[in-house]
């Protein structure tokens, strides 16, 4: 992977499996050892702190892309190498793709399932061609993938969708 920047897409809460935040911290070390610079949603709180600090702390690169209406909610972390505040969330999407390589999508909310949804549905139109990631830490998107398999079986996808999408159980098989 010759990957210089990755937009990460994660939740602004932590969830209830402890694992998410393990893996939040592996992922932040094994970018940071790598010198791939983390494009993120700017917040401090959740599994974006979580990761965030470890990249700070780990010496890496963070740019973060806030829109105004969440500075408050999701606590812009002022501490990164780079904060870009935005009108809107459209705004904030479309920037955290252009500064990116490549995706990983981590376990999260509504917003990182927007996220997730756009950025496929781009590389399906060929608006880009960047690798999509979904880490699957202990399972958590397995329901979802059961159901982009039945869109598929279905007739509803335009091609292999697993040919577009990596879906990795740990950070470390991403980088495998």
């Amino acid at each position: 992977m010759n990957w210089k920047s990755v937009a990460v897409f994660c939740g602004s809460k932590l969830g209830n499996n402890p694992l998410f935040a393990t893996h939040a911290k592996e992922l932040g070390i094994l970018l940071a050892q790598q010198n791939i610079t983390m494009v993120y949603g700017g917040g401090k709180v959740g599994m974006m702190g979580v990761i965030s600090d470890t990249m700070i702390e780990n010496k890496g690169k963070v740019i973060g892309v806030i829109p105004e209406l969440l500075v408050e909610w999701e606590q812009q972390h002022l501490g990164i190498t780079q904060l870009h505040v935005v009108k809107d969330m459209h705004i904030r999407k479309k920037m955290m793709y252009e500064l990116s390589d490549a995706a990983i999508v981590m376990p999260g909310g509504y917003g990182t399932l927007d996220e997730m949804f756009e950025i496929i549905t781009w590389n399906n139109l060929k608006i880009h061609e960047k690798k999509i990631v979904l880490l699957n830490t202990d399972g958590f998107y397995n329901h979802l993938i059961n159901h982009i398999d039945t869109m598929h079986q279905q007739g509803y996808l335009y091609d292999n969708w697993r040919e577009r999408i990596l879906i990795a159980n740990s950070p470390q098989a991403i980088f495998l």
